[in-house]
Order: structure tokens, then C-alpha cells, then sequence
């Protein structure tokens, strides 16, 4: 049976991704400084300005004008004939401590309160989940990165049309752009490339065939294999004939905003929860990486050809209130059994997966443009296949 799917992704000059950028280099400055320190800062951008807003609690100086300027001038946007120019644009900061109420919980888990910890002496019981909440992780075995095809591709494509623009190949090109694919499936299978899509920013003068020639050039034909390709494969380059007036100039951005690019591209379910601009307390952003971690792992030993992991947990309680594995059928063991499996080998509760994805330190604005997982050109500690040889016994015993 033939299907097709479509994901797409930004480049790191899209408005919502300069707020994801700029929050998330927010929390790296205050993990590099104090580890423990509690960050939900969002930023919000539109023509001359940022804003940056939330709840921190830390025991060191941010300067954030600063550091928004450094992150909207690293992007690209540091003219002003770009219609925005991170040198000049207004900074305005709204920040206040984070609620008491929250901290209560997080600081000690019901569990602590109640008396019911597993181990009084364990620290891992103490600390509670900052906020309710569920959170879905994802793999399958279509490409090398454990990713579904369409948004691997997209990504890829979006990476290296700021590679191509940053490092001189495209000097017209300016920093704002989206990529879009969609590919055939045959029988659950990749088949071919149907459609690829391709908007980017350019200088004025540019003529749209010179941009249509060089993006299939040097943007596509480095990134897509050729064998996925055919005579019946459309191409849409900046469809709409002109894209001068782009970033924040063009329209209005917010962090958070691009929650299924930063995921699977819809390929897979959301919680609903964003990842920029929050410390790993906030499981919204570490258990989702941990359900990635858990999904992969399972995926890469061999025990589903795609699976699909739910994790669920109550405000102030440390261990979930529930986990799912769904391996859509593919499973070499029923999903119960796999559930079962992952209780076994991974620890969900939030303080040990911050101890074990070491979460307490800057590694969050690399992943704020271009997808949180599956990446290939970072290393980041949700990927890592430490548990494949474990699971693996598991099928073998």
C-alpha cells in the first residue's frame, strides 16, 4: 500500500527559531555557571525588537541584552539592511523568580513528604517532577540515525542552507529559510522522494532561476540521495517568486513554536510541552529526551523496527504514574514485555535521568535549530546506544 508523509523544517534565522536559540543560550549560560539553577525564559521577537520574559532562580549574572545580541548577530542578522540587525534592535527583559509554590515540589517529591521513598537514602527519590505533564519518545529503523526519512532529510536540507550561505557558496542567501519533504511509502517502506520544498531569504537583486539552479546545486543534491530521486520528483523553489523580507521583519516569532520540527515532523505523537528555554528539571524537556534515549535504544538492539514510548508524571512526584511502549506491531516481544524491559533498565524518575543524560551543563542552544534528535553532526547524550548490549541478552535469554 502506497502513503505519503511530509514533514518540514526551519533554519536557525526563522523568527521562532531565533527565540528558541536565544532562550535555550540563556539556560546554557546559567548551567555553565550553576548547575542548579531553575530557568523557563521565553523570548518573543518582531521588527526592531526582543523580548525576553519567565522565571529564573540562580545564583549567578546573566547579562541577556548581551547574550540575545551575541545570538541574533551569530544567526546572521547583524545589518540593517536585513530589516533586523541584532547591534541595534531594542532588548526588554521581564524576569522574576521562579514560583515557590513549583519549587516546593520540585525541590522535595511527594514521595519525600509521604514517607513512601523506595530508599531513604537515595537523593534520586527526593526531587520531583517540575511540572504534570506526559512526554512521547520516538525511533525507528528507516535511516542510520533512527529517524522517519521526512524530517531526517528536512533537517539536513535546512543545516546546509545556512552551511551554504555562512560559508560563501550562496552569498545572496539570507538567514531566514524552511525546507519541506515528502516521501512515499510503499508497503511501510521509503519508496522515493515526491516532493521536496524550499523557501529562502535572498538579497533583492537575485534572480529567482539563479536561486532555483543553485539550491537543487549545492543544497539538494548534496543532502538527498540520487536512488531516492526520479523523473516524477517535484521541486518548489521559493514558490512564491520573492523572499527578500524575511526573520523578524517578516513576521512575529515566539519560543516554543516549532515544537513537531524540534521532534519527529509529525511523524510520531507530542506531549504538547516545548524544550527551549527550560532547565532539565522541567520534564517537558528532559524526559522527552529520555523517552528519545529509551526509544533508540530499544530500536537499535533489535527488539522493534519502530517504537513509540509515553512517559507520564504528576507535578512534586518523582516516579511516573505511568509508561507505555508501543512498537506498533513490529515488536520481537509483546509491548507489555517490552514496558516491563524498560522499567528494568531505565531509570525515569527526573533526578536520575538528569544524573544519567548529565543534563546539568551547557548543551541545549546546539540543539535549538535543526531538531533535538537524530542528530548526526553534534553529540548529544539522548543518542548514545549504551543500552543496546543489555537489551539484546534480554531476547537472547
Amino acid at each position: 500500500m502506497k502513503r505519503f508523509f511530509t514533514s518540514e523544517s526551519v533554519t536557525e534565522g526563522h523568527p521562532d527559531k531565533i527565540c528558541d536559540q536565544i532562550s535555550d543560550a540563556i539556560v546554557d549560560a546559567i548551567m555553565a555557571e550553576d548547575p542548579q539553577g531553575r530557568v523557563a525564559a521565553e523570548t518573543t521577537v518582531n521588527t526592531g525588537y526582543a523580548m525576553i520574559m519567565g522565571e529564573i532562580s540562580t545564583r549567578c549574572y546573566i547579562d541577556i541584552q548581551k547574550l540575545a545580541r551575541k545570538v541574533i548577530c551569530d544567526i546572521g542578522y547583524d545589518r540593517t539592511e536585513y530589516g533586523y540587525d541584532g547591534n541595534v534592535c531594542a532588548i526588554l527583559t521581564a524576569i522574576d523568580e521562579q514560583s515557590s509554590d513549583i519549587a516546593m515540589g520540585v525541590d522535595k517529591a511527594l514521595e519525600y513528604k509521604e514517607g513512601t521513598l523506595n530508599d531513604e537514602s537515595d537523593p534520586l527519590e527526593e526531587t520531583g517532577a517540575g511540572d504534570q505533564g506526559l512526554m512521547f519518545g520516538f525511533a525507528c529503523n528507516e535511516t542510520p540515525e533512527y529517524m522517519p526519512m521526512p524530517i531526517a532529510l528536512a533537517h539536513k536540507l535546512a543545516r546546509r542552507l545556512t552551511e551554504v550561505r555562512k560559508n560563501g557558496t550562496l552569498k545572496y542567501l539570507r538567514p531566514d529559510g524552511k525546507t519541506q519533504v515528502t516521501v512515499e511509502y510503499d508497503d511501510d517502506k521509503v519508496a522515493r522522494i515526491d516532493t521536496i520544498v524550499v523557501s529562502t531569504q535572498h538579497d533583492p537583486d537575485v534572480e529567482l532561476s539563479q536561486i532555483r539552479e543553485d539550491l537543487i546545486e549545492h543544497v539538494i543534491k548534496p543532502v538527498v540521495d540520487d536512488k531516492l530521486l526520479d523523473k516524477e520528483t517535484r521541486y518548489f523553489i521559493n514558490p512564491t517568486g520573492r523572499f527578500v523580507i524575511g526573520g523578524p521583519h517578516g513576521d512575529s516569532g515566539l519560543t516554543g513554536r516549532k515544537i513537531i520540527v524540534d521532534t519527529y515532523g509529525g511523524y510520531a505523537r507530542h506531549g504538547g510541552g516545548a524544550f527551549s528555554g527550560k532547565d532539565p528539571t522541567k520534564v517537558d524537556r528532559s524526559a522527552t529526551y529520555a523517552a528519545r534515549y529509551v526509544a533508540k535504544n530499544l530500536v537499535a538492539a533489535g527488539l522493534a523496527d519502530k517504537c513509540e514510548i509515553q512517559i507520564a508524571y504528576a507535578i512534586g512526584v518523582a516516579r511516573p504514574v505511568s509508561i507505555l511502549v508501543d512498537s506498533f506491531g513490529t515488536g520481537r516481544l509483546p509491548d507489555e514485555k517490552l514496558s516491563e524491559l524498560v522499567e528494568k533498565h531505565f531509570d525515569l524518575r527526573p533526578a536520575a535521568i538528569i544524573r544519567d543524560l548529565d543534563l546539568r551543563r551547557p548543551i541545549y542552544r546546539q540543539v535549538a535549530a535543526y531538531g533535538h534528535f537524530g542528530r548526526t553532526d553534534i553529540e548529544v547524550p539522548w543518542e548514545q546506544l549504551d543500552k543496546v548490549d543489555a537489551l539484546r541478552k534480554e531476547i537472547q535469554e
